[in-house]
């Protein structure tokens, strides 16, 4: 994993919006649909290269797929993992409604809930573990890893990585009828999705996890205390590291987030809470909420709090929480106070969250995305220029 040794080197989250015609074709693939599978994998490695072109353009320096091949950064496992079976029965239900936030704010909530049909994971078909958890995604993982290589030739971006979800995300997903414990299941889970992990970093991509419910589940499980939530992250962190074993940390980073893209968000569990359980990640690098209004203030805890030798932090310095451009000397600035207590060397600018972690987002238009990049960009070089002046 590359360093700002002489200036700051941006990137972002992964999801990246995709255009109406693929979103149909991801539809269509969803669907089932013989001519929507055949469309994907004429046109999936252009679509690619399409999307490392379009970020490489904007002078971002750290790229990744956009996961135009996926579904959603979570649903694209249901493909992947063995020893699981539809449930026709139910789809997922909306975390929100019974969580802190939606027993604060009923009538927002009640109406964020996703239309029919659409590829979200709460609109998405749920499927049971039924039997000892597998992995058989290799052939979909090795297209992506081809497509991601071939389409980062000669761009001239610094280097690039790939997401990959959580054991923790996968056991809240993918109910379990077969183990007999929740953590017996999870540990499965862990082992099954080390071919992947591994994979990843074995063809010299930089492995991100993204884990956003370490953090979310504080707020989606109102009856229970900060010290219950952190034992429960313990062993999410100590499941994830099993997941991560053999591979070098510098080839890994770690994403969390909130799940909400835009609410009121009063009751997202604060960083002082868990920080020094995300920092027990065997990951190079951290990846955080920093930029929107619930969490900027946070840049002050690591006064206090030492982040380890050679690890690095990658806040967000323009969020997906609203439509408003960031200024780029307010990029700059939210910078500059990160370099300030951690050392310039050890910040790489980012996102707080993807900008369409499932493939049918439409909450913020690709045009502002792609101005919030903009932004990102220009304000890592006013501070690069004041940092190394």
């Amino acid at each position: 994993m590359k360093r700002s040794t002489d200036r700051i080197l941006t990137t972002h989250i992964g999801s990246l919006p995709r255009p109406e015609d693929w979103i149909a074709i991801l539809e269509a693939v969803a669907a089932g649909d013989a001519a929507g599978i055949k469309a994907y994998n004429t046109e999936v490695k252009g679509r690619i290269a399409e999307i490392v072109r379009r970020q490489a353009a904007c002078g971002l320096d750290v790229v990744t797929d956009g996961e135009w091949g996926k579904p959603s950064f979570l649903t694209y496992i249901n493909d992947r993992l063995g020893g699981y079976e539809p449930n026709l029965d139910r789809k997922a239900a909306s975390p929100w409604n019974k969580s802190r936030e939606g027993l604060a704010f009923p009538e927002f909530y009640a109406s964020q809930s996703p239309p029919a049909g659409d590829l979200t994971p709460s609109a998405a078909l749920r499927i049971v573990c039924t039997g000892p958890v597998t992995y058989k995604g290799r052939a979909q993982l090795d297209g992506d890893i081809a497509n991601l290589k071939a389409a980062i030739e000669g761009v001239g971006v610094t280097e690039a990585f790939m997401p990959a979800i959580s054991p923790g995300n996968i056991e809240n997903w993918e109910e379990n009828r077969y183990y007999d414990t929740d953590e017996e299941y999870l540990f499965a889970i862990a082992d099954a999705m080390h071919e992947e992990y591994k994979a990843i970093a074995d063809a010299g991509l930089i492995l991100q996890i993204d884990d956003p419910r370490l953090v979310t589940y504080y707020v989606v499980e109102p009856d229970l205390s900060i010290d219950e939530v952190r034992k429960w992250a313990e062993i999410r962190v100590e499941a994830l590291n099993h997941a991560l074993r053999g591979i070098a940390e510098e080839q890994i980073r770690f994403h969390t987030c909130y799940s909400i893209n835009i609410g009121p968000r009063v009751h997202d569990m604060e960083l002082k809470d868990i920080v020094d359980i995300i920092l027990k990640v065997n990951a190079g690098a951290y990846s955080f909420e920093a930029a929107n209004p619930r969490h900027e203030h946070e840049w002050k805890l690591w006064e206090d709090v030492k982040l380890p030798d050679g690890k690095i932090l990658i806040p967000g310095f323009i969020t997906h929480s609203g439509v408003l451009v960031e200024h780029p000397e307010v990029v700059a600035q939210r910078i500059e106070r990160y370099a300030g207590v951690v050392g310039r060397e050890n910040i790489i600018a980012g996102a707080d969250c993807g900008f369409a972690t499932f493939a049918g987002s439409r909450e913020i238009d690709t045009a502002i995305v792609w101005a919030k990049m903009d932004a990102l960009v220009e304000g890592a070089k006013i501070a690069s220029a004041r940092l190394w002046g």
